[in-house]
Protein backbone atom coordinates (compact mmCIF):
# COMPACT_ATOMS: atom_id res chain seq x y z
CA UNK A 1 0.00 0.00 0.00
CA UNK A 2 1.49 3.37 -0.92
CA UNK A 3 1.13 6.20 1.57
CA UNK A 4 -1.52 8.07 -0.49
CA UNK A 5 -3.98 5.25 0.15
CA UNK A 6 -3.98 5.85 3.91
CA UNK A 7 -3.92 9.63 3.50
CA UNK A 8 -6.64 11.88 4.81
CA UNK A 9 -7.26 15.48 3.85
CA UNK A 10 -9.23 18.23 5.48
CA UNK A 11 -11.33 20.43 3.20
CA UNK A 12 -12.87 23.27 5.16
CA UNK A 13 -14.79 21.59 7.99
CA UNK A 14 -14.87 18.05 6.55
CA UNK A 15 -12.36 15.19 6.57
CA UNK A 16 -11.93 12.99 3.51
CA UNK A 17 -9.99 9.74 3.12
CA UNK A 18 -8.18 8.56 0.01
CA UNK A 19 -10.52 6.67 -2.32
CA UNK A 20 -9.35 6.54 -5.97
CA UNK A 21 -5.71 7.02 -6.99
CA UNK A 22 -4.49 9.20 -9.82
CA UNK A 23 -3.29 6.02 -11.59
CA UNK A 24 -6.79 4.52 -11.44
CA UNK A 25 -8.21 7.81 -12.72
CA UNK A 26 -5.69 7.92 -15.59
CA UNK A 27 -6.60 4.35 -16.58
CA UNK A 28 -10.32 5.24 -16.60
CA UNK A 29 -9.68 8.36 -18.69
CA UNK A 30 -7.59 6.32 -21.16
CA UNK A 31 -10.38 3.73 -21.44
CA UNK A 32 -13.06 6.38 -22.02
CA UNK A 33 -10.91 8.17 -24.62
CA UNK A 34 -10.45 4.87 -26.47
CA UNK A 35 -14.18 4.15 -26.40
CA UNK A 36 -15.00 7.63 -27.75
CA UNK A 37 -12.37 7.35 -30.50
CA UNK A 38 -13.79 3.97 -31.52
CA UNK A 39 -17.38 5.26 -31.57
CA UNK A 40 -16.59 8.59 -33.26
CA UNK A 41 -14.12 7.33 -35.87
CA UNK A 42 -14.37 9.54 -38.96
CA UNK A 43 -16.66 12.03 -37.21
CA UNK A 44 -15.96 15.45 -35.73
CA UNK A 45 -17.68 15.68 -32.33
CA UNK A 46 -17.84 18.79 -30.18
CA UNK A 47 -17.04 18.19 -26.53
CA UNK A 48 -19.00 20.29 -24.05
CA UNK A 49 -17.35 20.56 -20.65
CA UNK A 50 -19.62 21.13 -17.66
CA UNK A 51 -17.89 23.69 -15.45
CA UNK A 52 -16.58 23.87 -12.87
CA UNK A 53 -16.05 20.26 -11.87
CA UNK A 54 -15.33 18.59 -15.21
CA UNK A 55 -12.51 20.90 -16.33
CA UNK A 56 -9.69 18.57 -15.24
CA UNK A 57 -11.40 15.45 -16.63
CA UNK A 58 -12.13 17.27 -19.91
CA UNK A 59 -8.53 18.48 -20.24
CA UNK A 60 -7.10 15.01 -19.63
CA UNK A 61 -9.67 13.37 -21.92
CA UNK A 62 -9.03 15.78 -24.81
CA UNK A 63 -5.26 15.35 -24.49
CA UNK A 64 -5.66 11.58 -24.90
CA UNK A 65 -7.71 11.92 -28.10
CA UNK A 66 -6.14 11.76 -31.56
CA UNK A 67 -6.49 14.76 -33.88
CA UNK A 68 -7.96 18.20 -33.28
CA UNK A 69 -10.85 18.34 -30.83
CA UNK A 70 -13.38 21.14 -30.38
CA UNK A 71 -14.05 21.88 -26.73
CA UNK A 72 -16.75 24.24 -25.44
CA UNK A 73 -17.75 25.16 -21.91
CA UNK A 74 -21.03 25.64 -20.07
CA UNK A 75 -21.75 26.24 -16.43
CA UNK A 76 -24.89 24.97 -14.79
CA UNK A 77 -25.31 24.33 -11.10
CA UNK A 78 -27.74 22.74 -8.70
CA UNK A 79 -25.56 22.24 -5.60
CA UNK A 80 -25.21 23.96 -2.28
CA UNK A 81 -22.71 22.34 0.09
CA UNK A 82 -23.06 18.56 -0.16
CA UNK A 83 -26.69 18.52 -1.35
CA UNK A 84 -28.49 19.20 -4.63
CA UNK A 85 -31.01 22.03 -4.49
CA UNK A 86 -33.07 20.44 -7.25
CA UNK A 87 -33.04 23.72 -9.22
CA UNK A 88 -30.75 24.16 -12.21
CA UNK A 89 -29.18 27.56 -12.78
CA UNK A 90 -27.30 28.49 -15.98
CA UNK A 91 -24.31 30.72 -15.33
CA UNK A 92 -22.51 30.25 -18.68
CA UNK A 93 -24.65 29.17 -21.64
CA UNK A 94 -23.41 27.25 -24.66
CA UNK A 95 -22.18 29.61 -27.36
CA UNK A 96 -21.75 27.27 -30.31
CA UNK A 97 -23.78 26.10 -33.27
CA UNK A 98 -24.21 22.36 -32.75
CA UNK A 99 -26.78 21.81 -35.51
CA UNK A 100 -26.04 18.44 -37.11
CA UNK A 101 -23.01 17.86 -34.86
CA UNK A 102 -22.22 14.91 -32.63
CA UNK A 103 -22.08 16.25 -29.07
CA UNK A 104 -20.26 14.64 -26.17
CA UNK A 105 -21.07 16.18 -22.80
CA UNK A 106 -18.14 15.85 -20.40
CA UNK A 107 -19.21 15.81 -16.75
CA UNK A 108 -17.36 15.11 -13.52
CA UNK A 109 -20.15 13.38 -11.62
CA UNK A 110 -23.78 12.50 -12.27
CA UNK A 111 -25.90 11.88 -9.21
CA UNK A 112 -29.65 12.54 -9.53
CA UNK A 113 -29.27 13.43 -13.21
CA UNK A 114 -31.36 16.58 -12.83
CA UNK A 115 -28.78 18.98 -14.23
CA UNK A 116 -27.92 16.65 -17.12
CA UNK A 117 -31.61 16.03 -17.94
CA UNK A 118 -32.20 19.79 -18.01
CA UNK A 119 -29.14 20.44 -20.19
CA UNK A 120 -29.95 17.67 -22.69
CA UNK A 121 -33.38 19.25 -23.14
CA UNK A 122 -31.69 22.55 -24.02
CA UNK A 123 -29.27 20.83 -26.41
CA UNK A 124 -32.04 18.98 -28.28
CA UNK A 125 -33.58 22.35 -29.19
CA UNK A 126 -30.32 23.09 -31.10
CA UNK A 127 -30.76 19.95 -33.30
CA UNK A 128 -27.47 18.07 -32.85
CA UNK A 129 -26.92 14.82 -34.77
CA UNK A 130 -26.35 12.96 -31.49
CA UNK A 131 -25.77 13.55 -27.79
CA UNK A 132 -23.56 11.30 -25.66
CA UNK A 133 -22.52 11.63 -22.03
CA UNK A 134 -19.01 10.99 -20.70
CA UNK A 135 -18.76 11.19 -16.92
CA UNK A 136 -15.93 10.30 -14.62
CA UNK A 137 -18.30 9.22 -11.82
CA UNK A 138 -21.94 8.20 -11.66
CA UNK A 139 -24.20 7.12 -8.82
CA UNK A 140 -26.74 4.82 -10.52
CA UNK A 141 -28.82 4.36 -7.34
CA UNK A 142 -29.45 8.11 -7.10
CA UNK A 143 -30.55 8.69 -10.70
CA UNK A 144 -34.02 10.22 -10.83
CA UNK A 145 -34.12 10.82 -14.59
CA UNK A 146 -33.71 8.36 -17.45
CA UNK A 147 -30.25 9.05 -18.83
CA UNK A 148 -28.15 7.01 -21.20
CA UNK A 149 -24.65 7.48 -19.84
CA UNK A 150 -22.47 6.04 -22.59
CA UNK A 151 -19.03 6.55 -21.05
CA UNK A 152 -18.43 6.10 -17.31
CA UNK A 153 -15.21 5.95 -15.35
CA UNK A 154 -16.46 4.85 -11.93
CA UNK A 155 -19.75 3.88 -10.31
CA UNK A 156 -20.28 4.79 -6.66
CA UNK A 157 -22.83 4.32 -3.92
CA UNK A 158 -25.60 6.89 -3.59
CA UNK A 159 -24.36 8.12 -0.22
CA UNK A 160 -20.72 8.72 -1.23
CA UNK A 161 -19.56 12.36 -1.34
CA UNK A 162 -16.20 12.92 -2.98
CA UNK A 163 -13.68 15.67 -3.70
CA UNK A 164 -10.60 15.92 -5.86
CA UNK A 165 -9.76 15.75 -9.55
CA UNK A 166 -12.00 18.75 -10.21
CA UNK A 167 -14.79 17.85 -7.79
CA UNK A 168 -15.29 20.11 -4.81
CA UNK A 169 -16.78 20.79 -1.43
CA UNK A 170 -17.90 24.43 -1.29
CA UNK A 171 -15.49 25.21 -4.18
CA UNK A 172 -12.45 23.71 -2.38
CA UNK A 173 -10.57 20.47 -3.02
CA UNK A 174 -10.70 20.55 -6.83
CA UNK A 175 -6.89 20.63 -7.00
CA UNK A 176 -6.39 17.25 -5.34
CA UNK A 177 -4.93 14.84 -7.95
CA UNK A 178 -6.62 11.81 -6.36
CA UNK A 179 -10.26 11.37 -5.33
CA UNK A 180 -11.16 11.40 -1.65
CA UNK A 181 -14.38 10.28 0.03
CA UNK A 182 -15.97 12.01 3.00
CA UNK A 183 -15.65 10.38 6.40
CA UNK A 184 -18.91 10.24 8.32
Amino acid sequence: MDNTESKRVKVLDKTFRHYISRDEIAAAVDRIAGEIERDMKGRNPVFICMLNGAFIFAADLIRRMEGAQELRFVKLSSYSGTQSTGKVKTALPLEADITGRDVIIVEDIIETGGTMHHFIGELREKHPASISIATLVTKPERLQYPLEIKYTGFRMKASDFIVGYGMDYEQYGRNLPDIYIIEE
